[in-house]
């Protein structure tokens, strides 16, 4: 019997001889651009840039040390703010209430009687306050879009006006300063003359690259924003998953509460203005697609500092903060346009 008829009543397939194999096809430039290496070295060399940009037009003013420690304090806030995010669009939706939320918790931990509790007992409690609060209304956003069945869009636009609103009634739309002494000497305080702020941050991003790259929760993301219903076949709990992303994301801004609360040694109503255009900037920037099914918690950390160094280069040459604002709305649709060209090339 010859090898074709073996074959087609179910016999032996050809030997590995008889197997051809095709060579590999050496990577293009565009693969190492859609490669997570590619974009993240495509960042460093963009701050790289900026650094220089900065030098030239600052001058000593720009590469001293303080000015270093500097953005890296302004970065710090925004960036645990970032991480949470990264988690939310990762997993196919958005937040568009971080900002208020640092408002509500900060506010909240810094009523008088949450300070009185924490100067009997322990500063913690001001801080537990804000983690509570903004995992509250994180757990409300993921009700709301998960089982409410509310685009993202709509129900954490619906948190940001309800959480500013609720912080203005609660502080009177009035500053409230932190009288805790204990508070701001711990969390005002330096670790091997690096401020508390800034290690903070470097301990929430670790934790998050490693909750997002090394276990399940981070796998089921990546599955949930990339097809939920593929993700709902394949045995994940979609919906339940969805409120934790969105609590994930409230527990950083309550981490970003504490944290501003620190540098400003106040609770404010005005507190994370705009945090959502900075944070989906700088998640964006860092490669995160908008889409979700892909994201990059170092690119995000590097999106942070890029828009921080250029708000510094900014302040530094005297320019205004709308001028500012006009370069991050621009910095973002080039790089959604640039997400959405390679999205193009790896289909095509």
């Amino acid at each position: 019997m010859s090898e074709a008829n073996r074959i087609e009543e179910g016999g032996t397939t050809p030997s590995k001889q008889d197997t051809v194999t095709q060579p590999a096809r050496p990577r293009s430039r565009t693969d190492l651009l859609r490669s997570g290496f590619g974009r993240n070295l495509g960042l460093v060399v963009a701050l790289v840039l900026l650094c220089i940009v900065g030098v030239a037009t600052a001058g000593d003013t720009f590469a001293t040390g303080a000015n270093v420690l500097t953005i890296l304090r302004l970065a710090a806030v925004i960036g645990v703010v970032s991480v949470g995010m990264t988690f939310v669009i990762t997993g196919g939706g958005i937040d568009l209430s971080v900002g208020a939320m640092v408002a509500l918790a900060s506010v909240w931990a810094t009523t008088l009687a949450t300070q009185q509790l924490a100067a009997d007992y322990h500063w913690i409690f001001m801080v537990s306050t804000a983690l509570a609060v903004g995992a509250a209304c994180g757990l409300v956003n993921g009700l709301l879009v998960a089982y409410g069945k509310i685009v993202p869009f709509v129900a954490t636009l619906a948190m940001l006006a309800s959480a500013r609103g609720l912080a203005e009634i609660i502080s009177d739309r009035k500053t409230q300063i932190i009288t805790v002494n204990s508070f701001e000497d711990f969390f005002g305080g330096s670790l091997i003359g690096v401020p508390v702020l800034i290690w903070i941050f470097l301990l929430v991003a670790a934790a998050g690259w490693v909750l997002l790259n090394r276990t399940t929760f981070g796998r089921r993301t990546f599955a949930v924003g990339g097809n939920a219903e593929a993700a709902r076949l394949a045995g994940i709990k979609v919906q339940r998953h969805t409120v934790a992303l969105y609590v994930l994301a409230g527990l950083c801004c309550g981490i970003a509460a504490v944290m501003l609360m620190a540098r400003t040694t106040t609770g404010s109503s005005t507190h994370g203005q705009l945090y959502e255009l900075d944070a989906i900037a700088a998640v964006v920037i860092g490669g995160t697609l908008l889409s979700g099914g892909r994201g990059t918690i170092v690119g995000t950390v590097f999106g942070v500092l890029i828009f921080t160094t250029l708000n510094n280069v900014f302040t530094l040459n005297n320019l205004s903060i709308s001028a500012q604002s006009v370069a991050k709305g621009a910095i973002i649709v080039v790089a959604v346009l640039l997400q959405q060209r390679l999205a193009r090339r790896s289909t095509s």
